[in-house]
C-alpha cells in the first residue's frame, strides 16, 4: 500500500508558524493602557461585524417572504372609486385603523362642502336662472363653455347675454341677483376657508391641470390632523422599480418616518383650523340649505348647467348632521368623502384565507393622465390588478382634455393595461364601477346616445347600458389577451359596503387561487 504525506493545513500549524497569528500578535512592547483600546476596538469592530450579518440575514428574510406576498393594484382613471375601493379593503381588514382616521377626516368633509358651493355660487353668477337657455346647447354643442359646462365646470361668459345689468333685468332676474349677493355675502367666511382647507389637505402642493380646482394628497396625509401610519408612499425609481431592502438603509428610513410623523402630529383638540371651519359650517347652515334648495339651483342641474359630483350632493343633502357641534365623521362619510391622490399609496394587510396567512400588498394609484407614469415602476412584480371603469360617466369629459369622453379615456387605458407585457401575468379583474349613479342618471332622463353616438337607439335602460359597456370592455380584453387570461367582471358600486364586501371576498378568493397556482401549490 502506498503511502504519501499531506501538506499540514493552516488548522495544523503551530500557532508559531502561523503568518497570520504572527502578524495580527500584539507588539511585545505594548502597555496596559495599548492593550485595553486594542481590546476595546476589537470588540467595537465585532458588534459592527456581528450587526451587519444580522442585517444581511433579516434582509434576506424579507425577501424570502415579500416572494410569497400578494401585490394588487388599484388601476383606473381619476375619480373611478380607487380610493373609495382601497377604503372598503381596510374596513374589511383593518376597521381599527379607519377608526382612527375618523377625526382626520373633518377638513376633507368641510372641504367637500366649501367646494360645491363656490361652484354654485360661480354658476349661478354664471347663467342666473338659465330661462331663456336651451337645456340641449348645454351638453350637445362642442364650443369651449359648452364643453366645460357639461363637464361640471361653471364659467362666466362675456357675452352680452349675460352680463349684469340691473336695467335689463327682468324683476325676477332682479331678485335672484339680489339673492345670490346675499348669499355670497354671508357664506364669505366658508368661501374663504376653502383656500386654507385645500392647503392644510395638499401640504401646499400645486399640481397644474388638475381640473375643478381638484386637491391633490400624497400618502399620509392624515398625519397632518393625526399621527397616523396605514398608509404610506414608497419610491421604486432609484431602486430599478423594487424596494431597497438593505437593512440599514430601512433602519434609516424607518427613522425619518417616525420624525416626520411626529413633526406632523397636531393634537385635533387643537386644530383651529377645523374648529374655526365647524363653527363657520354651524354659523351658515341654514344659508347653506337654502342656496341648495334655491329653485334656481334645481333648474341649472335639470339643463345641466351644474353638474355636481355624487359627493358634492351626499354632504349638502346631509348639511344639518355634519354641521352639528361635535360632528365624527362616520364610516359612509368616508367612503363619500373626496380627495385626489396624488403618486402610489401601499396599504399593507394580513389576510388569512382557507387557513393560511398571506401579507397582501394593496396600491392605490393616482389616476389623473400626470399621474400615471408613477404606476410603471408597479407593474413587474404585481400579482393582480384590479380596473375600476366608471360606467356612470357616459356624460362626462375629462377635466385635463374636456373633448375626450371619459368612457373613451377608460376603455383606452383598459387596452394598455390589457396590453402591456410587464403585466401579462398579473391575474386580471375589471370593476364596471357606480353603478348606482348610472341608475340615479337614467331615471332622470339623460339619454345615453346623446354622449355615446354608437350606443345608436338602443333602449336607455340600466340593464341595456350596461351590457353594452361591459361588451365592449370585454372586446378590448379579448383583442389583447394572447395568454388567454380570464378577465373576471363585476358591477359595483364602491359605497355600498355590505354589497362591495362580498365581492372583494369573491375577487380575494379568486386572486388567491390563482396565486397558489402560480407558485405551484396546487
Amino acid at each position: 500500500m502506498i503511502s504519501t504525506s499531506r501538506p499540514p493545513s493552516v488548522n495544523s500549524i503551530g500557532a508559531d508558524g502561523d503568518p497570520f497569528s504572527a502578524l495580527l500578535r500584539p507588539p511585545a512592547s505594548e502597555t496596559e493602557h495599548e492593550r485595553i483600546a486594542r481590546l476595546q476596538r476589537e470588540a467595537d469592530a465585532k458588534r459592527i461585524s456581528d450587526t451587519i450579518d444580522e442585517e444581511i440575514k433579516a434582509d434576506k428574510e424579507r425577501m424570502r417572504k415579500s416572494r410569497q406576498d400578494i401585490r394588487l393594484l388599484l388601476l383606473g382613471q381619476a375619480e373611478s372609486g380607487k380610493s373609495t375601493l382601497q377604503k372598503q379593503f381596510q374596513l374589511l381588514y383593518n376597521p381599527a385603523g379607519l377608526d382612527d382616521e375618523r377625526l382626520s377626516w373633518r377638513a376633507v368633509v368641510y372641504f367637500n362642502i366649501a367646494r360645491p358651493i363656490s361652484r354654485i355660487l360661480e354658476a349661478l353668477d354664471a347663467y342666473g336662472d338659465a330661462e331663456d337657455d336651451d337645456d340641449l346647447n348645454s351638453d350637445g354643442t362642442f364650443g369651449t363653455l359648452d364643453i366645460r359646462a357639461a363637464s361640471g365646470m361653471p364659467v362666466a361668459s362675456t357675452s352680452s347675454d349675460f352680463a349684469v345689468d340691473e336695467k335689463s333685468l327682468s324683476p325676477s332676474q332682479l331678485s335672484l341677483e339680489k339673492q345670490i349677493n346675499s348669499f355670497r355675502a354671508r357664506l364669505s367666511p366658508l368661501l374663504a376657508a376653502e383656500t386654507s382647507l385645500a392647503d392644510r389637505l395638499s401640504g401646499g402642493i400645486d399640481v397644474s391641470g388638475s381640473g375643478k380646482g381638484s386637491v391633490f394628497v400624497r400618502s399620509g396625509w392624515q398625519s397632518r390632523s393625526i399621527g397616523l401610519s396605514f398608509g404610506r408612499g414608497r419610491d421604486r425609481s432609484n431602486s430599478g422599480g423594487r424596494f431597497s431592502l438593505s437593512g440599514r438603509a430601512s433602519l434609516e428610513n424607518r427613522k425619518g418616518n417616525e420624525m416626520e410623523l411626529q413633526a406632523r402630529r397636531v393634537d385635533p383638540q387643537e386644530d383651529k383650523l377645523v374648529q374655526e371651519v365647524a363653527s363657520i359650517l354651524s354659523t351658515c347652515q341654514r344659508d347653506i340649505k337654502e342656496l341648495w334648495e334655491l329653485p334656481a339651483v334645481k333648474k341649472l342641474r335639470d339643463r345641466r348647467r351644474l353638474k355636481l359630483e355624487e359627493w358634492a350632493e351626499y354632504f349638502l343633502n346631509n348639511i344639518a348632521r355634519v354641521s352639528a357641534p361635535g360632528y365624527v365623521p362616520t364610516i359612509e362619510d368616508i367612503l363619500h368623502a373626496r380627495i385626489q391622490t396624488m403618486g402610489v399609496a401601499e396599504h399593507v394587510f394580513d389576510m388569512s384565507v382557507h387557513g393560511r396567512t398571506v401579507r397582501w400588498h394593496l396600491f392605490d394609484v393616482g389616476g389623473a393622465r400626470g399621474q400615471r407614469h408613477s404606476w410603471i415602476p408597479y407593474f413587474d412584480d404585481a400579482t393582480a390588478i384590479i380596473f375600476l371603469a366608471p360606467v356612470s360617466a357616459f356624460d362626462q369629459y375629462l377635466d385635463e382634455d374636456p373633448r375626450t369622453n371619459r368612457i373613451d379615456d377608460s376603455l383606452q387605458l383598459f387596452k394598455q393595461i390589457c396590453s402591456n407585457a410587464l403585466l401579462k401575468r398579473a391575474h386580471l379583474v375589471l370593476f364596471l364601477n357606480k353603478t348606482d349613479v348610472l341608475k340615479a342618471k337614467l331615471a332622470a332622463g339623460i339619454q345615453v346616445n346623446k354622449y355615446i353616438t354608437s350606443y345608436g337607439d338602443r333602449a336607455n335602460e340600466y340593464d341595456t347600458v350596461v351590457a353594452y359597456f361591459k361588451a365592449h370592455f370585454t372586446q378590448v380584453h379579448r383583442r389583447n389577451n394572447e395568454n388567454n387570461r380570464v378577465l373576471f367582471t363585476h358591477l359595483t358600486s364602491a359605497v355600498n359596503t355590505k354589497a362591495m364586501q362580498s365581492i372583494i371576498t369573491d375577487v380575494r378568493d379568486s386572486i388567491f387561487r390563482g396565486y397558489l397556482k402560480s407558485a405551484a401549490l396546487v
